[in-house]
C-alpha cells in the first residue's frame, strides 16, 4: 500500500438467517439463469464497487475484504475477520458499507472506537431492522439510539438509499437520518438496491474528502 494515499475500505453485503434450515431453504429458493452463466463466463458482473478501484486507484488504496460466509453471515465472524485489517488502517480512512455491510459498519463502529480517524462513512442501502424477507439476526443493533455515537466517530456520514429498493425498505434510510441528524441524506427514486455498474455520486463525494 502507498502510505501517501488515502484508504477506502469497502464492506460488501450479505444475507443472515436465523437457523440453518432457513439458510438451506434460502439456497433451494435461489435460481441460476442463463444470464448468470454468461456473467460467469465473462468474469463476473460489473458492479459499482469495481469503480472504486478503477476510478480512484490513483489517489486511494482500496481495500475490499471478502467477509466470511456472505450467504449465511454471522456478525461475530465478520468482526473477527474485519479486525485482522484494523492494524493496517491509517488516519482519515474512508469506509463504504453496502447493504448488510452498512449495518455491520454501523454496529461495529458504535461498539468499538478505532485507533484511527475516520474521514467518511458511506452507508449504501443499509438496513436498520429486520424485515420478513431479510432478517438481520445478530447484526441487529442492541439499541438504535446508540447510532448517534457514529457522529463522534466519523467526520462525515453520507446515507444513500433509493425509494424503490426492493430489498431494504426506504424507511430504514429515514430512520438512519433520524438518528444521525448531522449526516448527509442522498435519496434516489430509481436505483433499486444499487446493482448498477457505476455510482458517480459516491465517487464524487469520496474525491471531495
Amino acid at each position: 500500500m502507498n502510505q501517501k494515499k488515502s484508504q477506502i475500505v469497502f464492506i460488501h453485503g450479505g444475507t443472515a438467517y436465523a437457523t440453518r434450515e432457513a439458510y438451506l431453504d434460502g439456497l433451494r429458493a435461489r435460481t441460476v439463469t442463463q444470464e448468470d452463466i454468461d456473467a460467469m463466463l465473462a468474469g463476473g458482473r460489473k458492479k459499482w464497487r469495481d469503480a472504486l478501484r478503477t476510478q480512484l486507484s490513483d489517489t486511494h488504496d482500496v481495500l475490499m475484504p471478502q467477509m466470511p460466509c456472505g450467504w449465511n453471515a454471522r456478525y461475530e465472524e465478520w468482526v473477527i475477520w474485519f479486525e485482522k485489517f484494523v492494524p493496517f488502517l491509517r488516519d482519515d480512512v474512508i469506509f463504504v458499507g453496502y447493504s448488510l455491510g452498512g449495518i455491520f459498519l454501523a454496529k461495529y463502529l458504535v461498539e468499538n472506537a478505532l485507533p484511527v480517524r475516520i474521514a467518511q462513512l458511506h452507508l449504501v442501502a443499509a438496513p436498520i431492522e429486520d424485515t420478513p424477507e431479510e432478517p438481520l439476526c445478530d447484526f441487529n443493533l442492541d439499541d438504535v439510539t446508540q447510532l448517534k455515537e457514529l457522529e463522534s466517530r466519523a467526520k462525515e456520514i453520507v446515507i444513500y438509499h433509493s425509494e424503490d429498493d426492493p430489498v431494504v425498505p426506504f424507511k430504514d434510510a429515514v430512520a438512519y437520518a433520524h438518528y444521525l441528524p448531522g449526516a448527509e441524506f442522498v435519496r434516489f427514486l430509481d436505483r433499486g438496491h444499487f446493482f448498477q455498474e457505476d455510482f458517480p455520486e459516491l465517487i464524487s463525494r469520496v474525491r471531495d474528502a
